[in-house]
Formats: C-alpha cells, sequence, structure tokens
C-alpha cells in the first residue's frame, strides 16, 4: 500500500502525493487496532474521547481509486462529515448514509460543531449542543461522534483522529472570511461529495413554525403549556384561548351535523326498505284475495256448488251438474227449469 512522502504537502500541511515505495516490514507486522464500524445497533455510537484509539499502525493515505477497491477488514477507510445538525431530519440522515456508503469498508466519524461555534459563525439554534450530540449518537449510519469539532478542518485535526476522506455536498460553503471552508481538502484530494435533499432543511422547518406561529401557541397552551413558557403576551393568550373554544364549538357543531347526516340516510335506507317490503306485501295480499274472490276464484266456485246442491232438493228440479261452464257468473240469476217463466 502506498505511504505518504515527507516531502510532498500543500500549503495547509496536508499531504497531497502518493509515494510507490512499498512500506517497510516492520510497518506491515503492526497490526491496526482502529475501532471497527458498528456490527449492531443495540447501543448508541461512542463519542470519539471514549474511544480512546492508540492504533501504532502507521496509517497509510488512500487515493479514493484504492478506497473504492476496499481495504482490510482491519484497516476500514475512515470517512468524517461535520456540520450542526439543528432539528435532525431526513435530509441530514441521508447525507450520512451516503457517507456511510461511499467505499465497501467504511467507518464514519461525524463532527458537530458546539453551541459557541455555531451561535458565532451562523446563528441560533433551537437544541442545544448535548441534544445535537445525542441526536447524532442515534442514527444508525454513525460509527463515532466528535463532539466540539472544529469549524475550519486543520492538518493536525486530520492527523489525530487518521481522517481519510472528508464528505460534504460540493456546494462551496462560505464562512469565517473564507470563500470555501472545504477548499484545501479538496485541493488535498481528500474531498468526497454527497447530495442534498431538496425540499428538506432545518431552515425551512423553521420558517414553517414561523409562518404558523399562531397555530402552535394556540396547540402548545391547550397542551398545558403557560403563557410564560411560550412567552405569549396577556392578550395574545386570551385571544389563543378563545379561538380554541370557537373551534372546539365549530368541531361540535361539524360531529353534530355528521351524525345527523348518518342518521337520516340510515333512515332513508331503512325507508327504502320498508316501502319496499309493504310494496311486496300489498301485491302479495291482492293476489290471495283475487285468488280467493274473483270470478274464477275459490269462494265464487264453493258458494255455487252449494246453491247447485240445494237447488236438487226443490220439488220438479232439474239436475244439473256444478261447474263453471253451466253456471251463471255473479250477475246471472240460477233458476229451475220448471220454473222458467214464472215470477222468481
Amino acid at each position: 500500500m502506498p505511504v505518504v512522502t515527507t516531502d510532498a504537502e500543500s500549503e495547509t500541511g496536508i499531504p497531497k502525493s502518493l509515494s510507490n515505495e512499498p512500506p517497510s516490514e516492520t510497518m506491515e507486522e503492526i497490526e491496526h487496532t482502529c475501532p471497527q464500524p458498528r456490527l449492531t445497533l443495540t447501543a448508541p455510537a461512542p463519542f470519539a474521547d471514549e474511544t480512546n484509539c492508540q492504533c501504532q499502525a502507521p496509517h497509510e493515505k488512500l487515493t479514493i481509486a484504492q478506497a473504492r477497491l476496499g481495504t482490510p477488514a482491519d484497516r476500514p477507510v475512515r470517512v468524517y462529515a461535520d456540520g450542526i445538525f439543528d432539528l435532525f431530519h431526513s435530509g441530514h440522515a441521508r447525507a450520512l448514509m451516503q457517507a456511510k456508503t461511499l467505499f465497501p469498508n467504511s467507518y464514519l466519524l461525524v463532527g458537530v460543531c458546539s453551541d459557541d461555534l455555531t451561535h458565532k459563525f451562523k446563528g441560533f439554534t433551537v437544541m442545544n449542543e448535548a441534544e445535537r450530540y445525542e441526536a447524532l449518537r442515534h442514527c444508525r449510519y454513525v460509527d463515532e461522534v466528535i463532539r466540539d469539532a472544529p469549524w475550519t478542518l486543520t492538518p493536525e485535526f486530520l492527523e489525530k483522529h487518521k481522517i481519510d476522506f472528508v464528505a460534504h455536498d460540493d456546494i462551496p460553503y462560505s464562512s469565517a472570511g473564507s470563500d470555501d471552508v472545504y477548499k484545501h481538502i479538496k485541493e488535498a484530494g481528500m474531498f468526497v461529495p454527497t447530495q442534498r435533499t431538496e425540499g428538506i432543511s432545518t431552515s425551512d422547518i423553521i420558517t414553517r413554525i414561523v409562518r404558523d406561529y399562531d397555530v402552535y401557541a394556540r396547540r402548545n397552551l391547550q397542551r398545558g403549556y403557560t403563557a410564560k413558557e411560550l412567552n405569549v403576551s396577556f392578550i395574545n393568550e386570551k385571544r389563543y384561548r378563545f379561538q380554541n373554544q370557537v373551534d372546539k364549538m365549530k368541531e361540535k357543531v361539524k360531529n353534530v351535523e355528521e351524525r345527523s347526516k348518518e342518521f337520516v340516510n340510515r333512515v332513508e335506507e331503512k325507508s327504502h326498505d320498508l316501502i319496499q317490503k309493504w310494496e311486496e306485501k300489498s301485491r302479495e295480499f291482492i293476489g290471495n284475495f283475487l285468488e280467493l274472490f274473483g270470478p274464477d276464484g275459490a269462494w265464487w266456485w264453493s258458494l255455487n256448488c252449494m246453491h247447485c246442491q240445494n237447488s236438487q232438493n226443490w220439488p220438479g228440479a232439474v239436475a244439473h251438474t256444478c261447474n263453471p261452464s253451466t253456471l251463471g257468473g255473479r250477475s246471472r240469476r240460477i233458476t229451475r227449469s220448471g220454473d222458467r217463466g214464472q215470477p222468481g
């Protein structure tokens, strides 16, 4: 593996050229004891000052091509990413995921700047440094967290933490009187770009909160926060509480309207079913009535049969066959043959 030549350094002191001479036998015999990438996620990532790396093996400089080909298991590629990481969100996580997966065998160190540095060079944060440190420790892609990271990376810092490459988006980051704080890293061939996630950033989240300030103030008042805790004036507190009461009344009215609509719909459905059943029963009743009392119904048949039987018992009566064809209809009168022409 190539090693760093002592006479090839940039103006900043960062090595930028490689020697093709093989390492000496004594260097090869020394085993790397640097921390290894996390294999399990049952505990948060450690802080750099807790790992206490005492590896005595020479840390040979790698090219990007060599790192992408893969390195021995005991020599992971140490990738560094830094930032503020205020209101840690998916954009931060995606950037760290990219940094972690740049090479087959990577160890990701994440530097988090302190409150003092951040407030001085960038502005006030929502989360304090302790909260930001903890947020990074619980990201699955992070192997180690460096507290109080420097705003501008120095050769001493890179050497201390045995950093091979620095990962960040490629947009020039102007700060602390520099057009690009990563310029010297890029010149040394140690910079590896990542892609920003569009549509999400800490500034965007803060903008949403500021834009909808009244909504969130009312929300937190409802959840038990005091006006003093929210830095809300007495008048605004009363206005927010009144608006909350109005919203509750609107919600109650809305619920009543929805329930009324549901009730009306159920009544209409049941009314439709009842009408349909009533129509069916009506048709059935009419059919049964006609079958019983109609011209050809069973009632008329039985009545006419009884009349025929009674007529046969009269003196001089002529026997008749009792069937519908010989019997008169409803309006016709059945008479005896001997009585024709006589008054009834």
